[in-house]
């Protein structure tokens, strides 16, 4: 049987840690995949619940093209992640030769939500893509309208839109985003920093 993909990879800032995903976490992927308000706004359709098999199935499967994480917050698993090798053939196509990838997270914690957890890990994942993995390009994918905390999550490390997707009539959301941060834009939005973070020291100074 396919097990998770094993790495050593451990990303931190002074709030989160993102640490390896491990076959030791399906009870706390179990739960936050059977909350029916967090698959809610992490799922794209009307999935209210997971048994542990399917579970299973879909992160190992994830694993084989991905870097999967827990996210830690004051020790305790909060969330998962994960920086995946792109695999939508429609954006693949309109970005040939490139190295794409993407980013996915769950906050499974509700507690948590609003606390800039989200915006931490995508912040850590695009440094991690882009500073040791060589991307040219990261996307957050089918960001549903009815999710604006993670919109605006990604939004906040300067990921763009991209692509506006209308849903068929019915669907749980009106349209969907692609959001785009190439490696140019993160070098961009890393200068600013460095410079924003200079200015602050002449003001103490």
């Amino acid at each position: 049987m396919e097990k998770l993909r094993q790495h050593d990879i451990t990303l931190r800032d002074e709030r989160i840690i993102l640490r390896p995903m491990s076959e030791d976490d399906w009870d706390f992927l179990l739960k936050w995949n059977n909350d029916p308000e967090v698959l809610y706004f992490a799922e794209g359709d009307d999935v209210t619940g997971r048994d542990l098999e399917d579970i299973q199935e879909i992160y190992r499967h994830v694993s084989q093209n991905a870097v999967c994480f827990i996210i830690e917050s004051n020790g305790a698993p909060v969330g998962e992640c994960w920086l995946q090798r792109m695999n939508l053939e429609r954006i693949l196509k309109k970005h040939p030769g490139q190295d794409l990838r993407r980013i996915d997270l769950m906050i499974g914690e509700k507690a948590l939500w609003g606390r800039g957890i989200g915006t931490r890990a995508i912040r850590l994942l695009t440094g991690l893509g882009f500073e040791k993995e060589g991307a040219d390009a990261i996307f957050a994918c089918d960001v549903a309208d009815y999710n604006p905390r993670s919109l605006k999550a990604f939004q906040r490390v300067g990921f763009e839109v991209c692509e506006t997707i209308p849903q068929l009539p019915g669907a749980k959301a009106h349209h969907c985003y692609d959001l785009i941060l190439t490696r140019e834009m993160y070098q961009r939005e890393r200068r600013c920093e460095r410079s924003d973070a200079k200015g602050e020291g002449a003001d103490e100074r």
